[in-house]
Parts: structure tokens; sequence; C-alpha cells
């Protein structure tokens, strides 16, 4: 069995390395394989959001009582980087190198900011407080 933070954790360092392909590819200019690598980091990106705010979230909002607590800033985080998903959506469909390269080191700096606060606290937090985080866990390698 899985612990939430270990899975958690595998899932954004995946994310992090599909990302780097696709910024690598924009680098070379290499647009098929940056679209690619891009489509299948924005697919997980939405996943794993979708995981934690569909289920991690309000579970343990539920188990601890904190509706306003670091739930809502790291749905707060997700918004902000759904927005720059899409403003290098359109950067890639222009094949605007640049700012491509520009926005994905915004996007990269925001990750890694936001994946270590769920990292270092949040997910220990659920681990403690979700007696079924194991349960959870198999529920999304399934799906």
């Amino acid at each position: 069995m899985t612990s939430i933070p270990e899975y958690m954790t595998a899932k954004h360092r995946e994310c992090d390395d599909v990302f780097s392909e696709a910024e690598a590819a924009v680098a070379q200019e290499n647009w098929s394989l940056a679209l690619d690598k891009w489509q299948c980091f924005a697919q997980e990106l939405t996943k794993h959001f979708e995981q934690e705010e569909g289920k991690l979230f309000p579970e343990f909002e539920q188990a601890t009582g904190m509706t306003s607590g670091p739930t809502q800033v790291m749905r707060m985080e997700h918004q902000q980087m759904r927005a720059l998903v899409q403003d290098l959506d359109n950067a890639l469909a222009a094949k605007n190198k640049d700012e491509y390269l520009g926005l994905s080191e915004t996007l990269m700096v925001m990750m890694q900011q936001h994946n270590m606060k769920e990292e270092m606290m949040l997910y220990p937090m659920m681990d403690q407080h979700l007696s079924d985080g194991e349960q959870i866990i198999e529920q999304f390698k399934a799906d």
C-alpha cells in the first residue's frame, strides 16, 4: 500500500519530468514533440488537481473542520497555475519560443513552491487525519 505523501509526491515528480521534456523540446523548436509532451503534462496536471480538489481536499476538510486553511490556499494556487497553463497553451500554439520559455519559468517556480507546501505540510497532515488514505490512493491508481 502507498501513503498519500508517497503517491502524490511521486505524481509531482512525474509531472515535473514531462514538463521539463516539453520545455526542452520548445527550446530546440521541436514543435511536434513539444506539443505531445505539453499535452501529456497538461492532462496529468489537470487530473492531479481534480484528485486533490474532488477527493483529498474535501475529505481532509471534513476530517479536520479546516475549510479556510491550507486547502483554500492550494485551490487558489491551482487557479493561478491553470491560468498560466492557458497562457502556455497559447504561446505553444503560436510557436512563440521566447514567450513559452518565459512563462514556463514562472510556472516552474510556482509549481516548486506549491509542491513543497503540499509535500512538507499538507500531505503529511492528510496522512495523519484520513483513515482511508490508502484506499483513496488505490482509487486514484485505478483511474
